[in-house]
């Protein structure tokens, strides 16, 4: 299993497991024409969680959206985001807990 495999399948047992948007079993239930942003995302989220200053959750959370969210179709050129504004970008919604797994994948604990 490569490196990315192991934060995919450790994002799918932390955060997909728990998210508004899987079912009872924690499987997702996005249809074919949506997308999950953290995990389409996830190659670019783990490179900026990996040059970012640990300590420094809102450097962190600027550079997300400096380089994943400006890719994201949800956003417009103005900055704004009709599902950051209606808390359903797994994304933002997530940003902790999935620092935290990616460390945790960084750390050997998962």
């Amino acid at each position: 299993m490569d490196v990315m495999e192991k934060y995919l399948k450790a994002i799918e047992e932390n955060v997909c497991s728990i998210c508004v948007d899987s079912n009872e079993n924690g499987k997702c239930t996005l249809t074919d024409k949506e997308v999950c942003a953290v995990q389409y995302f996830l190659p670019e989220i783990v490179s900026v969680i990996h040059s970012s200053n640990p300590d420094d959750l809102q450097e962190c959370y600027q550079r997300l959206k400096e380089i994943v969210c400006v890719n994201c179709r949800a956003q417009t050129d103005s900055g704004y985001c009709y599902l950051r504004e209606d808390s359903n970008c797994s994304l933002d919604r997530y940003f902790m807990l999935i620092i935290e797994t990616i460390q945790k994948v960084d750390a050997g604990k998962i």
